[in-house]
């Protein structure tokens, strides 16, 4: 058995809060493509990106959705504020959402990168994850009382970008994230108290990869891909999966076979499908698993990573492990690469993907109107189930998987233009997506009920 050696790291100081007199997300754009479009992706940003999760987490206990997200400070500031609220499925309403922190993000005005994560521990403790972005400058905060975001403390400051925590009674946290070690390579640290960590161990190194990841009970998958030499992360291909059932001292195939970690070339036994023989990019949304545990993983396959219609129609996949191989078929297109949404899985075995799949008022731009889609053959086939948004002015993207999703609060999103700066502002909805919700943009009492959107 590989045994994981610990690091004990200090507290660095106290984060001091505030609250917000309302719900204003982040807008980001990314790399100018010096086109119509303006860049590789751009828009509300508030809930990006798909690799960093979760964002959200319903406590039965609180019987609250907590979730956090990227601010916008204002005044032009090139800084991101880190942002925690949640919604209270007693009284409908959500409270003025507390800063934790005021992030400067000069180098990269506004970096939705280093948009937060949480976690719950067992004892109700809200536990924030500001990432870095490839520095030293990420940041652990815990808050002072359970169930609240009114105070909270920094415990913890080091590397780590892309950072998917999540916390299991009795054994503590799992913390996958990214180090840009050489390239961007995947790592995995383990906490039994939030604040000894065990030395980061690299999983996966072999020129970059992005990830995406989940729990379904002790098991934790993670489903990636690779960004070939001399092109890059422009280039994602592939698409990989493995899964610890022992908080990542060992890993193995969906097929139950031990990988040697690391992982250090692009030919090993976690590969799903070689998409880069087919000259395809993949661009991973979400992870989950059926009733038996079986990983499905949800992504985006297209034929380059430019903005616009130059690439055609991108095509949402799923890919299924059976328990013997991989069943591999297309949901749905969209007009991007960065349309981002999210899998379900309910307990009669319906599968259902909720995102931005048909154009909105800015096309080919980042997200558009969000549809939900039914599949009840383990994603054979799947049928517009639903069209949540309609007539927007502005793109809606990002859909979120909230941890044990209440159906009151099924996920969350954001909307903005994609080709201009825009304000950005945050919407939920229930299961069946008949009830829109925006949170306030402006508040005048300390909760208030969100906007019911037609």
């Amino acid at each position: 058995m590989i045994l994981f050696a610990t690091l004990t790291l200090c507290a660095v100081g106290t984060a001091e809060q505030r609250k917000e007199d309302g719900y204003r997300g982040i807008w980001y754009a990314n790399q100018p493509s010096g086109d119509r479009y303006g860049w590789k992706y751009s828009g509300g940003m508030a809930v990006f990106c798909a690799k960093h999760l979760p964002m959200a987490v319903y406590s039965p206990r609180a019987h609250k959705t907590f979730f956090v997200y990227g601010g916008s400070p204002g005044s032009n500031s090139p800084d991101l504020l880190i942002m925690a609220s949640y919604y209270d499925h007693k009284t409908g309403t959500v409270p003025r959402p507390t800063v934790v922190m005021q992030k400067n993000t000069d180098r990269d005005p506004g970096d939705a990168h280093h948009n937060p994560t949480l976690a719950v521990d067992e004892k109700g403790y809200i536990w924030v994850f500001a990432p870095s972005h490839g520095r030293e400058d990420g940041f652990i905060f815990r808050s002072r009382t359970p169930y609240s975001i009114d105070s909270f403390e920094q415990v913890l400051q080091k590397e780590f970008s892309y950072p998917q925590p999540f916390y299991c009674s009795g054994m503590g946290f799992m913390l996958l994230f990214t180090k840009y070690s050489a390239g961007r390579e995947l790592y995995v640290s383990t906490s039994s108290d939030g604040r000894t960590w065990s030395e980061d161990r690299k999983i996966v190194g072999f020129g970059g990869h992005y990830q995406v990841s989940w729990m379904w009970h002790s098991k934790r998958g993670t489903a990636f891909d690779w960004h070939p030499p001399g092109v890059g992360l422009n280039g994602r291909t592939n698409l990989y999966y493995m899964e610890s059932l022992d908080y990542g001292k060992t890993w193995s195939n969906a097929a139950g076979k031990l990988l040697s970690i690391p992982l250090n070339s692009p030919n090993n036994d976690a590969l799903v499908h070689d998409y880069k023989s087919e000259g395809l990019l993949v661009y991973v949304k979400d992870l989950n698993f059926d009733s038996e545990g079986r990983p499905i993983i949800l992504y985006i396959l297209s034929k380059g990573y430019e903005s616009g219609p130059k690439n055609g129609l991108r095509i949402w996949t799923v890919a299924h492990w059976t328990g013997s191989s991989w069943d591999i078929h297309a949901v749905t297109t969209s007009d991007h690469n960065y349309d981002t949404g999210s899998l379900w899985v309910d307990a009669d075995g319906t599968w259902r993907v909720i995102a931005p799949t048909d154009p909105g008022p800015q096309p080919w731009g980042c997200g558009g109107e969000v549809l939900i889609w039914k599949s009840t053959d383990e994603g054979k086939t799947w049928e517009r189930e639903r069209q949540i948004t309609h007539n927007s002015r502005l793109n809606h993207n990002n859909c979120r998987r909230p941890v044990n999703a209440h159906e009151d609060f099924y996920t969350i999103w954001c909307d903005g233009n994609p080709f201009e700066r825009s304000e950005c502002r945050l919407y939920f909805s229930n299961r069946t997506g008949d009830k829109v919700f925006m949170l306030p943009e402006r508040m005048t009492h300390n909760n208030e009920k969100p906007t019911r959107v037609e």
